[in-house]
């Protein structure tokens, strides 16, 4: 093998790192196929977003057209792990909620909710973030007055602790006042189960979720979510769980929250406006308040 990079050669490059260059092959071909079958994944999952209809004939046809050499078993297999067959109804992948559950669903109580203060309304979602060799997922609690992340979570799985994780640094954070605080949501089975409900009731905190087939309901957490892939998440390569942990977190609570200007804020960060719109502010600032409904 005559790989080089930067003129080196491999044998060249292993001479000067005092690596043995047999235990440097025996690590690629370890670590290779892994990162070709993340890269091809993270392309099936680009594809599926573009070509929502598509089926895996359609699909393999299009890598082929990129010069990767799969055929449609592979493809069919990734696909199917990833949960991309039949994508007519989702909007993220993978697929991180799944609402065909027993527990019950909550009225929107969002809807036309007219906000004065934070701890008014917090909107809740989920998210994948993609590794070097794997997928792991994020939660966020999203204060909407201020559009300030009040709690988040990321971890390698999706079970309700996920979401719970986000939910209780959200409360360590907030004095909530009981009663008066709406807490937003998908219909997903990590915001309806047991355990996430018991939570928010003890706290006060009135259930509401989306209605079916209107993005409005949870807009102010999607385009959070729409801040966060393009700004932090594409391009970069985030080499495990604490990797993307440690990196998340910064652009979290120091990029987004207080330092990144929100056009709905009249430009000031969220921390910012909660300072601003706190009471006993000296300068009365413009407050927040919305409509929030389908067509």
């Amino acid at each position: 093998m005559t790989q080089s990079q930067g003129g080196l050669s491999v044998e060249r490059m292993c001479a000067l790192a005092q690596v043995n260059r047999a235990g440097y092959y025996r690590h690629w071909q370890a670590s290779a196929p892994r990162r070709e079958e993340t890269e091809l994944r993270d392309r099936l999952q680009h594809r599926a977003l573009e070509n929502r209809h598509y089926g895996y004939r359609r699909r393999l046809e299009l890598l082929k057209r990129e010069g990767w050499a799969v055929n449609h078993k592979r493809v069919l297999r990734l696909m199917r792990d990833d949960n991309l067959l039949c994508l007519r109804q989702r909007r993220f992948v993978p697929a991180t909620t799944d609402s065909k559950h027993r527990f019950k669903v909550y009225p929107n109580l969002a809807r036309r909710l007219e906000l004065t203060a934070i701890n008014q309304l917090w909107v809740a979602d989920l998210t994948y973030i993609r590794l070097a060799e794997d997928f792991v997922y994020l939660a966020v609690v999203l204060d909407v007055f201020s559009r300030r992340v009040v709690g988040w979570a990321l971890e390698g799985h999706l079970q309700a602790s996920l979401a719970i994780t986000a939910l209780r640094m959200a409360l360590a954070h907030r004095d909530v006042a009981p009663g008066g605080l709406v807490h937003q949501s998908d219909r997903g089975v990590q915001y309806a189960c047991t355990d996430y409900i018991a939570l928010l009731e003890s706290h006060g905190i009135q259930p509401s979720m989306s209605r079916i087939a209107c993005p409005y309901d949870n807009a102010f957490a999607e385009s959070f979510m729409k801040t966060l892939k393009p700004e932090e998440v594409d391009g970069r390569t985030y080499t495990d769980l604490a990797h993307a942990r440690a990196d998340l977190g910064t652009f979290i609570e120091v990029v987004y929250n207080a330092k990144r200007l929100h056009s709905a804020l009249a430009y000031a960060t969220p921390v910012e406006f909660e300072n601003q719109t706190r009471p006993g502010a000296a300068e009365q600032q413009p407050q927040a308040a919305f409509t929030a409904k389908c067509p």
